[in-house]
């Protein structure tokens, strides 16, 4: 620590303070000791420093984005869960920036925390050698399935089913999917484009690829423009399947544009079931995917793993969904 304090130029004290997340230090001088730290590959003795218990009662939780309102329920989940528990959340936003998921697992605040709840976007099924890490860490999300650690997720393509069941149960047959990644084969927008095209096969509906929707990052602008895409080529639609609220949002925000009447010309349905559809006009029919399950589920896991009362096979457990009808699709 004394030598991270002389290549910071800073004292030990401040040093301390940093490793220990203590949040009243400026931060170009936490930037600078951080550095130090990494170019000095210094590792912080939990155990040392914490010799009663040999824990420091904080778990780190890494989401990509806190803008998406998804993300951030999800840590106000984790961090209820929690505390609960006598625990303490430090919080990283990825970017969905491999090098800063990569930092998340083998950088050096790992060693701040007990263990890690990690939703990467970047890392994947190629990465699961990564994951092989000295500390206990649950994984979100569909990046990478049969790793070597615990892994807690949605069940995206049941869902995804169901959301499509329930339009098709309306009547709909002309229903547009907001959200598709082209030639993506792993990962969320995959799943749920699955499960809609299975809910489409077993109505005895043919998919029509004019009817799915491309969109990049998963925001209320690139729904509106898949939405305004989707109506300008002229493609007959009567119902959407948002791949989340975000999309199905900006989705809804076109069709007031448009003067277009929701649900009687198009049925809207989301996925995530955040705070804000509720509150959409018309508030917005949703999937939700058992969020407070996925948080404590996860918290209950690794805290397992600390504890070393859990020291077998990487379990797998899916979420359970529930559709959340709401005016945009009920009228």
């Amino acid at each position: 620590m004394s030598d991270v304090a002389q290549l910071a130029d800073v004292s030990v004290k401040t040093v301390s303070n940093v490793l220990s997340g203590y949040p009243h230090v400026r931060d170009t001088t936490r930037a600078r000791v951080l550095d130090a730290v990494e170019r000095l590959d210094y590792r912080l003795n939990v155990s040392a420093r914490n010799l009663r218990s040999g824990r420091t009662r904080m778990i780190g939780l890494a989401l990509p984005e806190l803008r998406l309102p998804y993300f951030a329920e999800l840590a106000d989940s984790v961090i209820l869960a929690a505390e609960r528990r006598g625990l303490t959340v430090l919080i990283e936003q990825t970017n969905a920036d491999r090098e800063r998921e990569l930092d998340v697992l083998h950088g050096p605040r790992r060693h701040l925390t007990d263990g890690l709840i990690f939703s990467p976007l970047a890392l994947g099924q190629q990465d699961r050698e990564l994951f092989k890490v000295d500390v206990p860490v649950v994984l979100l999300g569909e990046r990478m399935f049969g790793g070597p650690i615990d892994h807690v997720t949605m069940d995206n393509v049941d869902a995804a089913q169901a959301a499509t069941e329930h339009l098709i149960g309306l009547g709909r047959r002309r229903i547009a999917v907001i959200g598709a990644h082209e030639g993506e084969q792993v990962g969320t927008a995959a799943l749920r484009v699955q499960g809609y095209a299975q809910a489409l096969a077993a109505a005895g509906i043919e998919l029509d690829p004019a009817l799915l929707g491309e969109a990049g990052p998963w925001h209320r602008d690139t729904g509106a423009q898949a939405m305004r895409a989707l109506l300008d080529s002229g493609t007959e639609i009567d119902a959407v399947f948002a791949l989340n609220d975000m999309l199905g949002l900006g989705a809804l925000h076109v069709l007031h544009e448009r003067r277009i009447d929701v649900p009687g010309q198009i049925a809207v349905i989301g996925f995530d079931d955040v705070d804000e559809a509720s509150y959409s006009s018309p508030p917005m029919s949703s999937v939700s995917p058992g969020r407070v399950q996925i948080a404590e589920t996860a918290v209950d896991l690794l805290c397992a793993r600390i504890a070393g009362s859990s020291a077998g096979e990487p379990v797998t457990v899916r979420a359970d969904f529930e559709i959340v009808v709401r005016a945009s699709t009920a009228g």
